[in-house]
């Protein structure tokens, strides 16, 4: 197992690199200055030549990549443009934000999402398998905003229940956390309920029915684990998107986040705080990767034992 982890790990750290890579060039081949437009369009050539030559921007392109890797490596991601702080430094700030908001989101859709999924399912083409399905589809359908928009309208403006923006307490979580788990648990509750329907029908079941088990023993103790195997796939990945992707939804609530500070380093054209707000959405994928690999192992051992996880 130890092998196989150290192996992903490697993996990992090459495409890092890759993304790295590929970030930091994609950025410099766009068209203008970055100083330039920090500054403004009253700032003179001499000025603006004179800081460009102070962040090292005039130097050939693979001289600044191996500085910036090698800042990368020390934990310093360089200094924000536009916020003239440590990328690092601001992206720690935002962690906990993001951190609390995706956990919320991914417990949200992980419960919604199963319970939805195994009623539906044992109620198959009844009144609560087309209305949880109905409302599935809708989560999967609608836009992160618009959820949010109807969230604040409702929730925050109409029946003053919940706060409209920020986050100073847990309150605050409550509404953005929902309006990004909601599409994540109309996926998840449409592929429990398709997998429990498809495993119910299999030949195992009929003997564990045999066996004098009742209807919930079969459905706790053999349907449901085997159902779960590609939900904790998608789980894993989805708290993994959840926590790099909240861009929107951190943006409409208010909240001082990751996504938010990606907002603000595209608009301002801020290269090191997009770069590090870009390789941290990309880690965070990975690690999401590697422990779906891992969970998926724990609860088939088959898997383990394939992939050498065991």
């Amino acid at each position: 197992m130890v092998r196989r982890v150290l192996q992903r790990l490697l993996e990992a750290v090459i495409v890092l690199l890759g993304v790295a890579l590929m970030i930091f060039f994609m950025l410099r081949v766009v068209p203008g200055n970055p100083v330039a437009t920090l500054m403004g369009e009253h700032a003179d050539r001499a000025t603006i030549a004179r800081m460009t030559a102070e962040l090292g921007l005039d130097q050939p392109l693979y001289v600044q990549f191996g500085r910036y890797i090698l800042g990368a490596l020390r934990g310093d991601f360089g200094t924000s443009y536009s916020l003239g702080r440590p990328v690092s430094m601001l992206m720690g700030n935002a962690f906990g934000n993001t951190l609390i908001l995706a956990a919320l989101a991914a417990l949200f859709a992980w419960v919604f999402g199963i319970v939805c999924g195994i009623i539906a399912a044992v109620k198959k083409n009844g009144f609560l398998d087309h209305l949880f399905m109905g409302m599935s589809l809708l989560g999967v359908s609608m836009p992160v905003f618009m959820v949010a928009m109807i969230l604040q309208y409702v929730f925050g403006y109409h029946l003053h229940w919940l706060p409209i923006s920020g986050a100073s307490d847990i309150r605050g979580f409550i509404l953005p956390a929902i309006a990004l788990g909601w599409n994540s648990a109309g996926s998840v509750s449409r592929l429990v309920r398709s997998d429990l329907l498809e495993i119910l029908q299999q030949d195992y079941i009929d003997t564990a029915r045999a066996k004098g088990l009742t209807r919930m023993g079969v459905l706790v103790f053999h349907a449901l684990r085997n159902a779960l195997l590609p939900v904790v796939t998608m789980m894993a990945l989805q708290f993994s998107s959840l926590l790099s992707g909240a861009v929107i939804t951190e943006t409409v609530f208010s909240i001082n986040g990751i996504g938010r500070l990606a907002v603000q380093a595209i608009s301002g054209r801020d290269i090191p705080l997009l770069e590090g707000t870009a390789l941290f959405a990309t880690a965070v994928v990975i690690l999401g990767n590697l422990i779906a690999d891992m969970l998926y192992a724990v609860l088939d051992p088959r898997v383990g034992r394939r992939e050498g996880l065991e």
